[in-house]
């Protein structure tokens, strides 16, 4: 294990988790003819000081429980216990103390900060919200969280529209960390950004969780970025997660075949360097119409009749290695 201590205390606990939207018809009622099933029955939990990453493809429902745990999205069922506290079940009012421990970097930092405020003002928004300090103490601390996300003083009075969008990300994880939290969702901070500033970002979160005790929910498409930074990693399909594991182990020793895939299309820096590079076939099914059994079964080289009948469950088969498929099911309780 790296970065965190497996003795620490659950800071996140999500069981069970269902966010489905509703699809409605076209006639005069408006009514529902059936449902978008994005998080269909994701249980995962994260300790304090620890980055779970939480990779997949586009459309497979890493967002919509970043924005479900943050109840930005309503869930359909299952429970999301933040230090003990069932959030999902909290009024406003209760909530409001919470929030304040739990913030967000956004994916794309163009559209995440306000073009009419100055930086100042972006960073000091949340502190006035939550009257936290006085005028003097809120500008001070804006000053300091420009010094701790590497930007300068001067800063503070330029537009978003003068920054590049490394400075931009760099804004919204200031802003974060305005309000003290101890939980930050990651939903791919790096993804809008060229390759030479994603790993700055990359290391400057890094940075940020030891200075800060902070534990992170990292969201990425790309095997590569979650590497990079995470202590564990959730591989998910189609809102369901296929296989979660110690970095390390998924590394060393994939088990579901959709880890596998994904793992193989990492690129090797090196172009002489033989890649066995494992193709799917087909694209990814509608989450409206899952397939029956397995999600995984329509694009599984190894998939068998029972895959398209019978939904596996996740199962630990190694140390903290935890796998959804039919494959190692006689290794229960290892």
């Amino acid at each position: 294990m790296t970065g965190f201590e497996k003795d620490k205390k659950d800071i996140l606990v999500v069981k069970d988790l269902k966010t489905y939207f509703p699809i409605k018809g076209l006639d005069f009622f408006g009514r529902v003819t059936g449902y978008v099933k994005a998080v269909d029955g994701v249980s995962f939990s994260i300790k304090e000081g620890e980055t779970l990453g939480l990779v997949g493809e586009s459309g497979c429902g890493k967002t919509t429980i970043g924005k479900t745990i943050l109840r930005l999205e309503q869930a359909t069922s299952g429970s999301v216990l933040y230090r003990g506290y069932d959030i999902l079940n909290m009024t406003k009012k209760d909530l409001r103390p919470l929030r304040r421990e739990m913030q967000v970097v956004f994916q794309d930092p163009y559209s995440s900060l306000d073009s009419r405020m100055t930086v100042k003002k972006i960073i000091a928004e949340p502190m006035h919200i939550f009257k936290m300090y006085s005028d003097k103490k809120i500008d001070s601390r804006v000053e300091e969280l420009l010094e701790v996300v590497g930007l300068s003083k001067y800063h503070a009075n330029r537009f978003p529209p003068e920054l590049s969008g490394g400075q931009r990300q760099r804004v919204g994880i200031a802003r974060a960390l305005a309000l003290d939290p101890k939980l930050i969702i990651c939903d791919e901070p790096v993804s809008a950004l060229d390759v030479s500033i994603q790993s700055q970002v990359l290391n400057l979160l890094s940075d940020l969780k030891e200075s800060f005790s902070l534990s992170y929910l990292f969201i990425a498409h790309g095997m590569a970025v979650v590497k990079h930074i995470s202590d564990r990693i959730g591989v998910m399909y189609l809102g369901k997660m296929m296989e979660i594991s110690p970095k390390d182990s998924l590394f060393s020793s994939p088990l579901h075949p959709y880890t596998k895939a994904l793992i193989s299309a990492i690129p090797v820096p090196n172009p002489d360097a033989k890649q066995n590079r494992i193709i799917l076939d087909g694209d990814v099914p509608s989450p409206i119409n899952p397939p029956t059994g397995c999600r995984f079964h329509s694009r599984c080289p190894i998939a068998s009749a029972r895959c398209k009948k019978e939904e596996p469950q996740l199962l630990e088969v190694e140390k903290d290695h935890f796998v959804a498929c039919f494959l190692y099911e006689t290794k229960k309780g290892v």
